[in-house]
This record gives C-alpha cells, structure tokens and sequence, in this order.
C-alpha cells in the first residue's frame, strides 16, 4: 500500500469513528463529537445551531462556518467536499431555497448513511448525500455554482487532483467558500508519513502561498485567504483560514 493510500484510509476510518460513535481521540482533538460551543466557535452563529438536529451536531467537526462566506445564492447547486453530518450542507439547503440543490460528498459510507437518514427525517427535498472521494468528484463538467468544504482539504494526500476536479465541476462564474487549516511552513516528509498527525488536521496542510499558487495553477482567478484564527489552536505550526476563488 502507498504512502497516500495509508494516509486516505486512515483518514477514512478515524472519520468514519464519528458517525458510529467510535470517537478516536487526536492530536489536536479530531474526530470528536462537537458540541454548540466548539461550533459557535468557528463562526456558526446559536439561530443556525438550534434549527440543526442535535444527530447533526454530534457527527460535526471542522475549523469554520463555509456557508457564513456570503457566497450562497437562490436556486444555485452547492456542492459541499466532505459532507460529514452534514451540517453545512442543511444550512446551504436554506440559503439555495426549493428550487436550488445542494449536493454532500464524503467518501464514508457511515457518515453518508446517516446523513440520508438525517435530510429524509427533516424532510429536506433539495439536498443529497453521495459516497466517493473528491479527488474524484462524481458529477458532470460544469455542473455545480458554488462549492464548500469545512477543514477537509488539509486532509487529501492528492490537493492538485482535488483543486482540478473543483475547476472542472464548476460553472462559469461559480465559487469556491472554502474553510479550512492552513499551514505556517512546509512539513517534512516524516512529519508528513505520520497518519495520526495528518487526520488531525496538522501535516497534511499547505501554505498560504502553495494553496494559492495550486487554485491559481489549475485555472481559478481572485483567489483570497483570510486567516480566521491565530496559530497555535489547533497546532503551533497550522492556522484556521477562509479561502475564496473564482471561476471565470
């Protein structure tokens, strides 16, 4: 097995620990279930937190509030990359209205399972959760408006191939909202090679310059990243960020 595939299936089951339950404590505190403070924390405000069934919350984590960004509209598609729970994707569900769709992504069948479960109960017509990896996002060219993604870029070990396939789903004119950790200086490859380090949301993070070089490399334009939070948070060398981009 690849270093990269060690990496993705590591990622893979600590996750997947949330939806069953099976919290596995991290280094920087990943992959355990989220309370209303850790959410109001990253900029979910308490009115959106208490219109979220309390099954939502708790298989919730992440590092900010992507749908906060201002970029969601009416009747739009709103793909969001690493769904979880699903939080982020029944807030964009209000914002996009009945005519829009908002599709949620994640590569764990026990999060996607319980997510479906989740939209079928509140009775949420225009959302959708699919299972599969967004290094490999199974939907058509140009397709989606605006997508979202809360702390789960920083945990693909193929970003190029994630920041393409972004590029590649988008509509003319769509936008990237994204959340996510940031990195304050390269890490070596044996930080790196470190599984536990990495789905903690630390070694597998680039910097602010990388990912902005990467979103510009495969075609984005207006490309912004606004820290959130200082360093030292989550981890000294890692701070919490907003990233934007444009499609032209």
């Amino acid at each position: 097995m690849s270093e990269m595939e060690k990496i993705r299936q590591a990622v893979k089951s600590a996750y997947g620990s949330l939806a069953t339950s099976r919290a596995i404590p991290l280094e920087g505190g990943c992959c355990e279930p989220a309370t209303k403070d850790k959410l109001l924390s990253y900029g979910y405000t308490q009115e959106e937190l208490d219109s979220i069934p309390e099954s939502v919350i708790a298989m919730s984590d992440g590092c900010g509030n992507p749908t906060g960004l201002g970029m969601i509209k009416e009747s739009e598609t709103v793909l969001d990359l690493g769904s979880g729970g699903g939080i982020d994707v029944f807030l964009a569900s209000r914002k996009v209205g009945q005519r829009g769709r908002v599709i949620g992504l994640d590569m764990t069948p026990e999060m996607v399972q319980k997510a479906k479960a989740n939209a079928q109960n509140n009775n949420l017509a225009n959302v959708e959760f699919r299972l599969g990896e967004i290094e490999n996002i199974p939907l058509d060219d140009r397709s989606v408006d605006v997508i979202i993604s809360n702390c789960v870029i920083c945990l693909s070990p193929d970003k190029g191939k994630v920041f393409g396939e972004m590029f590649r789903v988008l509509r003319h004119g769509g936008r990237l909202a994204i959340a996510d950790e940031v990195a304050l200086r390269p890490f070596t490859e044996e930080e790196r090679e470190d599984p536990a380090k990495w789905c903690s949301c630390v070694t597998g993070a680039i910097t602010e310059v990388e990912y902005a070089s990467a979103l510009r490399g495969v075609g984005f334009e207006e490309v912004y990243v606004k820290r959130l939070r200082r360093a030292g948070e989550l981890h000294p060398a890692v701070f919490s960020a907003f990233v934007s981009a444009t499609k032209s």
